[in-house]
């Protein structure tokens, strides 16, 4: 499911990496980069989600010495995540993480989407193969995105690879969709939801006025584990939403969604509700998504035209002090002041939430609301399966009895689910000859090669879809 790493054969020895990713969950631990580097020419990251990028570190320390290929935003992004993965898990010596921040900087080679760049523009030509690249939107986070590599050996006729990287949905406030590749000869296919149908995005802000409503009501605190990069950022826009429409003074008739939201927020004093980012990484990439506001889709350039800032509202506080975190964690913890609280990790696996939940989540009075996929083997996935139960966590070897309530807003992923991954794989011109499922758990896997298989026999197209 995680550590995502694929290595494609250009012919002659040569090759490329694709994406090079920490592991989570059980695999937690793994960090060493047991293949040969040999004929190795460049690195190419779909994304800057951790497990696409966090090994990027021991990648330089096994002798790596090309470049790291990405897209523009990616490039602006990269150094952020890698500047935290680095100070968590390698040292805290700021001489050595700025060191290796400078080589990482200098690898870098940025590149525009939907542009061809072939290898001679990139200065990486090999011996008899010709390959060329394009980065294509894929909707995930900023800057995600998917991969078309033309490989042409000597006298043979072209193939196109196509590698999905993390695909994203329909709905997000600053991202487009992607949309099918025209053909490819082969595809690298996630299928992190490839078992499952999301809601539609288009409800997820309705359903979270009603969870905000229901805890906040109790006094208590909604705890929000934040995954930095995506997700944190989708949240904190609809929290703006939520708190607008609740300040206006009159819900226009036509405006269906704000009378749904209008029928599920009151009770509480909203206007003066504190929206706490208590993410020091988090709070950098809303950073980064300020400034690159430009890229943002129609409808959150829309809202900056109108003189509202979705990422930079009165209600919303940054928590960067480690004291400040500690403090804030006894004083919500022991007061009935309500509030939304958004923290790391995403996974409850480590990070300043784990804080929290030692706190508070023995607590009926406190929620969690998780927004974002949790792996098998991490504290969230125990909070999101035994909570409903009644049941504890471990956190840190602690056992922590589950009393607060757990749910699940969906809507808020940043995958595409079984449904839109069927459509990227079945929406070509041309049909690929194989389908190879990666970045998934076992069962996921399973049902979207299923899926496949049905789709695919239906036009009657022969193709084989590998999963295991």
């Amino acid at each position: 499911m995680t550590g995502s790493c694929h290595r494609l054969s250009l012919g002659g020895g040569a090759s490329l990496l694709i994406d090079c990713g920490s592991f989570q969950g059980k695999d937690a631990g793994i960090r060493s980069i047991d293949f040969p580097l040999d004929g190795v020419i460049a690195l190419i990251v779909t994304h800057v989600h951790i497990d696409h990028v966090g090994r990027i570190p021991w990648l330089l320390a096994a002798g790596y010495q090309g470049p790291i290929i990405c897209s523009e935003a990616s490039a602006q992004l990269l150094p952020i995540v890698l500047e935290d993965t680095m100070r968590l898990d390698l040292s805290s010596d700021r001489a050595l993480i700025d060191a290796y921040l400078d080589q990482i900087r200098q690898r870098l080679v940025p590149l525009a989407f939907e542009q061809w760049y072939d290898d001679a523009t990139l200065g990486l030509q090999t011996e008899g193969t010709r390959w060329a690249l394009r980065l294509q939107r894929a909707g995930h986070v900023l800057g995600s995105a998917w991969l078309e590599i033309d490989v042409t050996p000597p006298e043979a006729p072209t193939r196109r690879a196509v590698f999905s990287g993390d695909l994203g949905t329909a709905g997000s406030p600053f991202l487009t969709a992607p949309h099918p590749p025209e053909r490819a000869d082969l595809l690298v296919l996630e299928s992190t939801y490839g078992d499952r149908r999301q809601r539609h995005s288009s409800e997820r802000r309705k359903r979270l006025a009603e969870a905000l409503e229901h805890a906040l009501s109790n006094g208590g605190t909604v705890l929000v584990p934040a995954f930095s990069l995506g997700r944190t950022q989708e949240l904190i826009f609809d929290l703006e939403a939520i708190l607008h429409q609740r300040g206006a003074t009159a819900i226009p008739p036509s405006d269906a969604e704000a009378e749904a939201l209008a029928s599920v927020i009151g009770g509480i004093d909203w206007p003066a509700l504190p929206i706490i980012l208590d993410s020091p990484l988090a709070a950098r990439f809303t950073q980064v998504y300020r400034r690159m506001h430009e890229r943002w889709n129609d409808e959150a350039r829309a809202l900056l035209a109108s003189g509202r800032n979705p990422l930079a509202f009165d209600n919303l506080l940054a928590v960067e002090d480690h004291d400040a975190h500690l403090r804030l964690v006894h004083h919500l913890a022991r007061t009935r002041r309500p509030a939304v609280v958004i923290a790391g990790s995403g996974m409850c696996s480590g990070g300043r939430i784990v804080n929290y939940l030692r706190q508070m989540l023995s607590d009926p009075r406190h929620d969690v609301l998780f927004v974002g996929f949790q792996a098998e083997g991490t504290p969230g996935k125990d909070i999101q399966r035994f909570g409903p139960r009644g049941g504890y966590v471990l956190l840190d070897g602690e056992r922590i009895d589950i009393r607060a309530r757990v749910e699940t807003i969906e809507g808020y992923s940043a995958h595409a689910d079984r449904d839109g991954l069927i459509e990227f794989a079945t929406g070509m011109q041309s049909t690929p000859s194989h389908v190879r499922l990666v970045h998934g758990e076992h069962q996921a896997r399973r049902a979207l090669a299923q899926g496949l298989e049905q789709a695919y026999a239906e036009r009657g197209d022969e193709v084989l879809v590998k999963w295991q």
